[in-house]
């Protein structure tokens, strides 16, 4: 069995833009957060999988950081079944250690072992070395439900 179409925009709505979710439970439905806060985009040097959490093959070069994007219009596009940043991402740039990175995620928490929600490859692998700063292109990040 799967998901309606309707139910998939309406979870990724909940989840990456704070919309709520009407008529499930009672008329008020599930409600989106109270301060809609951020999703953090990490990069990785290979799959973390679906047991993994954030820190799971998490890139570890010098000076990263996962960055947050707000679980707004204005953070995440959501049309139809598939949810992309709405901006371009930069992560900071690198120091002296460097790392190949394979993979992306979307999580809950700006550091340690947070919920991995998502992951994916990514459409080609990105060499990250001293003065390089890894950038992500507007829409060049998406997850769908199906």
């Amino acid at each position: 069995m799967s998901k309606s179409d309707v139910a998939e925009n309406a979870l990724l709505l909940l989840l990456f833009n704070n919309t709520p979710i009407t008529l499930v439970g009672d008329a008020s439905g599930l409600p989106g957060s109270a301060a809609a806060g951020s999703l953090y985009v990490s990069l990785y040097t290979a799959d973390p999988g679906e047991t993994g959490n954030q820190t799971t093959n998490e890139t570890a070069y010098t000076n990263y950081a996962r960055v947050a994007v707000p679980r707004t219009s204005g953070g995440w596009t959501v049309a139809g079944n598939a949810a992309t940043n709405a901006a371009q991402l930069t992560f900071p740039t690198c120091g002296a250690s460097g790392a190949t990175v394979t993979h992306f995620g979307i999580g809950t928490s700006s550091s340690g072992a947070g919920k991995l929600l998502y992951s994916g490859a990514l459409s080609s692998s990105l060499i990250v070395s001293n003065n390089i700063t890894p950038t992500v292109a507007a829409g060049a990040i998406s997850t769908t439900e199906d």
